[in-house]
């Protein structure tokens, strides 16, 4: 296990801040901390996606997706991308269409990201997912989350290199 999955503090994750998808009485949360422009994020969404989308429709699972804004310079792409992320049941229409055209935008300008963003793939601009994110980012510098993609379940910390197996089981609450 990564040693900087490990420091996480999971009692500081706030399972009512980000985009929301399934029903607060599902047994079973799913936190997902990403950000839009990474590689690895992407991997993680095109591999699990279905699997969580299942689970999300069948009651069992409440999913949170974490847009995080990162310093990092090859991610703040990504950062711009998160502001044209709408905060409601249209998010994951535009987060696939935005992952599906990760190697178009990666590496416009941040102004080329915006206006690719409006231009190419019909978004609007969403001041309150802009603040959310700079809420996530706080979040973050509190409970430890650093790497991306970081998944929290209960009290599992673990990335996209989690098998199928030991998600199901987190997923299934075994």
């Amino acid at each position: 296990m990564n040693m900087g999955m490990t420091e996480v503090d999971t009692t500081k994750v706030d399972n009512n801040l980000g985009i929301i998808y399934g029903s607060d009485s599902a047994p079973v949360t799913i936190i997902e901390y990403i950000n839009l422009r990474c590689p690895y994020c992407k991997q993680w969404w095109d591999e699990r996606s279905p699997l969580i989308d299942k689970y999300v429709a069948e009651g069992k699972v409440k999913q949170v997706i974490k847009l995080f804004d990162k310093e990092k310079e090859s991610l703040q792409r990504g950062n711009v991308m998160h502001q044209y992320v709408p905060n409601n049941m249209t998010a994951k229409e535009a987060i696939a269409k935005i992952y599906d055209t990760q190697d178009q935008w990666g590496d416009l300008s941040l102004d080329g990201v915006a206006e690719f963003a409006v231009n190419k793939l019909g978004l609007d601009r969403q001041p309150e997912t802009e603040s959310m994110t700079k809420k996530i980012a706080e979040e973050c510098k509190e409970n430890g989350v650093f790497f991306i993609p970081t998944m929290v379940i209960n009290d599992h910390v673990f990335d996209q290199k989690i098998s199928d197996e030991d998600l199901v089981s987190l997923l299934e609450k075994k």
